[in-house]
């Protein structure tokens, strides 16, 4: 049983699960599989699990969690109807969080501010409140990425050194969730642009439309992307796919110089290409799209 269904719980549920384990998911939220992701990546995930065998309980709370005998008993309920169930396992992954491991180092007698969760506080360039201390990564409350770290890291070493350098933009951030399939995404969700009342113009392009995804055999997934209807701005980008963490990085680029809808769209992509499916995508957001 997998406690959580972030990328941490999804990526390790598809790994047991591909080694032929029964696995069950939990997750909190309602969408089930990665519910902070856009909302049609989570269905689309949800959907390739249930077909590969995983069970998957979304909306779901963990009650209690008993080790005592040999199997493991897990009390779950049901969010929405408030009925209980339990389920039994041998082993029982929690995936539902992270903390960070700053006790006992010595930020108390360095006078070193942390939050209440235990995370460094610091500033724009990964300085703490004591002159000459910088703290970066898993320890202060950004992302906890691995190219989130080496950006803090490298940040903070030039501007250490007198460099001019610029905060970074943790909305411009590309998150990545290495199951099978892939999911990949930055910027806004739909969700979210429509929450700021943003006028958005939305793009989707199936991999099953995808002539090199049907020749390698991974049809299953998708890339979609918002765009500002106004303004041409690239809000977000979300993909779910064989190969789409590679393809994340177009988007971000993207988004960096501030590119608009069109401006993607007469980009030239190669062909036959998964890459394709970007430029695809953005051309049904403005309703140019040929190849469906």
């Amino acid at each position: 049983i997998v406690i959580g269904a972030g990328a941490i719980g999804v990526e390790f549920a598809y790994f047991y699960n591909s080694l032929g384990t029964e696995v069950t998911v939990v997750e909190y939220m309602e969408n089930g599989l990665l519910p902070r992701e856009d909302k049609d990546v989570s269905k689309e995930l949800n959907k390739v699990f249930k077909k590969a065998g995983v069970n998957v309980l979304g909306n779901t709370a963990v009650q209690s969690v008993d080790t005592k005998g040999k199997n493991i008993k897990v009390v779950v309920k049901d969010r929405k109807t408030e009925k209980e169930e339990t389920l039994t396992c041998d082993i029982v992954l929690s995936a539902a969080g992270i903390k960070p491991n700053t006790e006992n180092i010595g930020l108390d007698i360095l006078g070193i501010k942390t939050n209440k969760h235990g995370f460094i506080e610091v500033d724009g360039y990964c300085m703490t409140n004591v002159a000459g201390i910088y703290a970066i990564g898993d320890v202060i409350p950004t992302p906890a990425l691995a190219h989130v770290a080496s950006a803090e890291g490298i940040l903070c070493v030039e501007k250490i050194a007198g460099q001019h350098v610029e905060a970074l933009d943790y909305g411009n951030i590309p998150g990545c969730t290495y199951a099978s399939p892939e999911i990949a995404s930055v910027g806004l969700t739909e969700k979210q642009a429509k929450d700021q009342g943003l006028d958005i113009k939305v793009g989707k392009f199936p991999f099953s439309a995808s002539g090199k995804a049907s020749a390698a055999g991974t049809k299953d997934g998708f890339v979609k992307v918002i765009f500002d209807a106004k303004y041409g701005e690239w809000l977000g980008c979300h993909m779910i796919g064989a190969g789409v963490t590679d393809m994340i990085a177009e988007a971000v680029l993207g988004r960096k110089l501030e590119t608009t809808g069109h401006e993607v769209l007469k980009a030239v992509h190669p062909h036959p290409t998964m890459s394709e499916a970007v430029m695809e995508a953005v051309a049904a957001a403005y309703d140019e799209v040929i190849h469906l």
